[in-house]
């Protein structure tokens, strides 16, 4: 007869780093789509570190609470956000001046709409979770929505508006949900209220 010991390994909530490093992502990068900034050189790193991979470390812990949700959520823009910095490495000619030359922008336009595709279903699944995390996904709907019309040419300009103001409120959106995120746990209490679920889909 054998003794056995289980032993439960407590981990935090990872996503106020997720949401944080959502919302740096896309208000850097909504910059550049608004014409306050120019160019990409200075976002990337922001696309790689914090866009990508602290929605990964955020994932990779999720999955660690069992929660589906978060972590398929977080890593999925995770990366999204490793394809979109290797994109940019490779429009400007970092891997050489023939990848460059061979770009096809509706294959990047195929890529929007999956996520566009992706962000759906996951929009459905917020519903459930708070309501600052479902505006958050609704506003990438409308982010991938324009993302997509823009590179497929319809209507750019006004697809390119809707997409560069989605990306700028979605940062907005997570740097509160981030922020509710770390003050509720370390407080204790609802120090900023996210709103209940909807209670459609989970009652």
């Amino acid at each position: 007869m054998t003794n056995e010991t289980k032993v439960k390994v407590v981990t935090a909530d990872p996503s106020a780093l997720g949401l944080f490093g959502l919302a740096m992502i896309t208000l850097v990068a909504s910059t550049q789509k608004l014409g306050i900034t120019s160019g990409v050189s200075l976002v990337l790193p922001w696309a790689i570190f914090l866009g990508a991979t602290a929605q990964l470390f955020a994932s990779i812990n999720d999955f660690k609470h069992n929660n589906t949700f978060g972590a398929t959520a977080f890593g999925g823009y995770a990366f999204f956000w490793y394809a979109v910095g290797f994109t940019w490495l490779i429009q400007n000619g970092v891997f050489g001046p023939e990848l460059a030359a061979a770009v096809d922008p509706k294959q990047l336009g195929f890529a929007y709409l999956g996520y566009l595709i992706f962000t759906l279903f996951m929009t459905i699944g917020a519903m459930e979770t708070h309501k600052v995390l479902f505006i958050i996904f609704v506003l990438i709907d409308f982010l991938f929505l324009g993302l997509t019309l823009t590179t497929f040419g319809v209507m750019e300009h006004a697809t390119h508006q809707l997409a560069a103001y989605s990306e700028l409120l979605i940062a907005i959106a997570s740097f509160y949900g981030s922020a509710a995120a770390v003050l509720n746990t370390h407080f204790g209490r609802e120090f900023l209220p996210v709103g209940k679920p909807f209670g459609i889909f989970k009652k």
